[in-house]
């Protein structure tokens, strides 16, 4: 059933754990409706889901492939079902695998991360283009894509797949920003450095940013949160004027 939000609505990908989760929340806290997507904890998006609603917003959670294109299609027309408009996508669905070195990375890995951290957000900027650029009759938006501080450093010994991956997100977003620009859509890119997500048991070390925290000029990991409340800052008002431009939260690394 087609409700037509009244409020902004954002679709966060990945958006049932992490910096996912939590944007969802803060999101729901400064008046959003929220979609988001998960490929396979449904009760980890069930619980955001919950969260988001406890806090005066409505979401929806859809399970989608973000490297399957049919899959971010039917993603994007539940979002129209439901809600019948959206005012931001963040690109935050990501993967990377074992700590490896490049000789020993396989090709089905590399295919894969690049499927869903590069090509996964070109897909979804598609769709949601068409649905916020005025040349479509939409009235703007804000698309926010999630990079990593690894885009930069190259994650030399450990994971320089999900790095290349990240450097080429932004790529696409400078080439993207410059392409929607007159045509309402801000599109801005967020690195997170070294965060406290359980990303990191998915390379085979969980306490991962403990090891590295000293090498952080701050002196410690990142939260979810603070993550959230960069992108949020993008999406809104308060960033008018910002377009094209990458945003660290890495703690100074």
């Amino acid at each position: 059933m087609n409700e037509r939000s009244q409020k902004p609505v954002i679709l966060i990908t990945g958006g049932g754990r992490g910096i996912g989760a939590a944007t969802a929340i803060l999101a729901a806290e400064l008046g959003y409706d929220v979609v988001l997507s998960y490929i396979a904890d449904e009760a980890s998006a069930s619980a955001v889901v919950a969260q988001v609603e406890a806090r005066g917003g409505r979401a929806l959670a859809v399970r989608a492939d973000n490297a399957d294109p049919a899959q971010v299609a039917e993603l994007f027309a539940a979002l129209d079902l439901r809600f019948g408009r959206i005012d931001v996508l963040v690109n935050n669905a990501s993967i990377l695998a074992q700590q490896s070195r490049l000789e020993d990375l396989g090709f089905e890995r590399m295919q894969r991360i690049f499927a869903v951290n590069t090509l996964g957000p070109m897909l979804c900027a598609q769709q949601a283009t068409r649905r916020m650029a005025y040349r479509y009759g939409g009235s703007g938006g804000a698309v926010i894509n999630i990079s990593s501080a690894s885009a930069r450093l190259g994650s030399p010994n450990e994971y320089v797949d999900y790095a290349a991956s990240k450097g080429a997100v932004e790529t696409f977003t400078t080439g993207y920003a410059k392409e929607v620009a007159r045509e309402g859509i801000r599109v801005n890119c967020v690195r997170p450095g070294h965060i406290y997500t359980e990303m990191h048991a998915s390379g085979g070390e969980p306490g991962r940013v403990d090891r590295v925290r000293d090498t952080i000029p701050m002196g410690r990991g990142g939260q979810p949160e603070e993550v959230a409340r960069a992108i949020l800052w993008l999406a809104g008002e308060e960033a008018s004027f910002v377009t094209g431009t990458f945003l660290d939260v890495t703690g100074g690394k």
